[in-house]
Parts: structure tokens; sequence; C-alpha cells
């Protein structure tokens, strides 16, 4: 098991941790009905908080943030000497998460996506791992939400009897989701992402050979060009010429300068 702590990756504190400790501790906090934050990180989510200093604020009040993609793993090690041998991909650690969930008799709770996907995802989950409880889910309302929405979705999770809240959402949606309903729903919290698509199978997964390349995005931008270009074409070579900076030290990139948010954005 490694577990290294947070550590500042262009002001974002990501924890150098592997599957075995992140697990543990998600468990450990549904176990003990404690509210958590959790959410996987690649390049992507890493400068949602570089570039919005609010963003940047949310991330660094999570719990748990893993290394999802290998570029930000490489910089952990680089910059970190975190001697991490593998990233913690976040549809891994889902379905990670749903084996430990099964055996320790902990119900699951799926939010986001399209309700299609959710009643795949739920056939795929159950059968794949027999013993596990899926409290319940809800559908992504694909707009904000309004204060009582919000503490109605609250009050049906808590009363699902689920023990942690998995959040596909997409990227920085499903981070800032987590963030306003850590304290309201009193359980793990984890932003997964694109987990649902995929273990829905509605969305192709790159072959792994690319996976542990680090090039994931080629194969995400060849399927959805015009959605994706921006997010990879322009951000990549951002993130390597920022970490160039920091690894020379002739920028200092502070986990404090952050601004909290002036009001809820309550996400659904």
């Amino acid at each position: 098991m490694i577990d290294k702590g947070k550590k500042n990756i262009l002001g974002v504190n990501i924890n150098a941790v592997d599957y075995e400790a992140a697990v543990a501790k998600i468990i450990e906090a549904a176990k003990a009905k404690r509210g958590m934050s959790v959410t996987a990180l690649a390049v992507h989510g890493v400068m949602t908080g570089v570039m919005d200093a609010t963003q940047r604020y949310r991330l660094n009040t999570f719990d748990l943030i893993v290394p999802d993609g290998q570029p930000v793993r490489w910089a952990l090690n680089a910059l970190h000497k975190a001697a991490l041998p593998d990233r913690v991909y976040g549809p891994t650690l889902t379905l990670k998460v749903c084996e430990a969930a099964a055996k320790e008799g902990l119900p699951i709770y799926l939010y986001g996506s399209r309700q299609e996907v959710i009643d795949k995802l739920k056939v795929n989950l159950t059968q794949k791992f027999p013993g596990l409880k899926i409290a319940g889910s809800q559908p992504s309302r694909f707009r904000q939400t309004t204060a009582e929405e919000k503490d109605q979705i609250a009050h049906e999770i808590r009363e699902s009897g689920a023990a942690i809240t998995m959040v596909g959402l997409g990227c920085p949606r499903q981070e800032t989701w987590a963030y306003e309903y850590r304290e309201a729903l009193g359980m793990p919290i984890l932003a997964v992402g694109a987990a649902f698509d995929f273990h829905a199978g509605t969305l192709a997964q790159a072959p792994s050979r690319m996976q542990n390349m680090g090039l994931e995005w080629l194969f995400r931008l060849i399927k959805e060009p015009r959605r994706l270009w921006r997010r990879y074409v322009i951000l990549n070579p951002q993130y390597v010429t920022l970490l160039l900076l920091q690894a020379t030290k002739l920028k200092r990139f502070d986990p404090a300068d952050t601004t909290p948010p002036t009001a809820e954005m309550r996400y659904g």
C-alpha cells in the first residue's frame, strides 16, 4: 500500500496513493458514515484548477484526489519522488470500490448521466459483483438545480440507505457537485466521470497499451474531436509547459492561492 500524502501539482494537491490505499480510505469513511469527497484527475481536471482559482479552492478541500492520468502520475514521480508504479484510473477505482463495497455490505448510490446509461450500468455492476447493493439512482437533470431540489436530492440519497455515492457528471461539474454535497450527505462521494459510460458499455475505452503510454487522450480525441479538441490540443501543451516551470522553480504554484466560492453552483 502506497500513501505518501498530498503533493502540489501546479497548485492542486494530488494524493500520491495507489489503488489499495485509495480503496481503504473510501471504505473506512463509508463504514464510519463520514463525509468524504473523492475524485480522479487527469490533465484536464488538474488544469480546471490551475485556470480557475475558485475551482482550485474546491479541489483543495477534497479529502482524496487520485492521479487518474499517466501524466499526473509522472508529475508526482518526477517532482515529488512518489515512486508510484501505476496511476489510479477512475473507472478501475470505481470497480475496486464496488468490489469492496459488495464484500462489506455497503450499498452504493448512482447519480448522474442519462437514465438509459444508469439502467445498463446497474445491470452490469450487479452481474460483475453479485453481492453489490445499489440503494438507488438518479439521472442528471443537465441543468443547475434549485436550493429546494438540492435538498430533495440529498434527502433521497440519505434515505436510500446508501453508504457511498458515485457521481458521473463530467469534469468539472462532478467535482463541484461533490464539493457542495459533501456535508449534506455525510458519506464518501466519488466523482468518477466517464466510468458510468465505460461500465455501462455505451462508450469505448482506449486500448490498454494507449492508456499505459499516456495516450488515452488521443483515443478520446479521435472518437469525439468536435467536443474534445480544445481540451486536449490546448490544455495538454499548457500542462507540460507549466510543469517545466514548476520543476525549474521559475514559477511558484501555491495551493493556498485560491478564491472561495461566493455562491453554490448546484449542478444537477
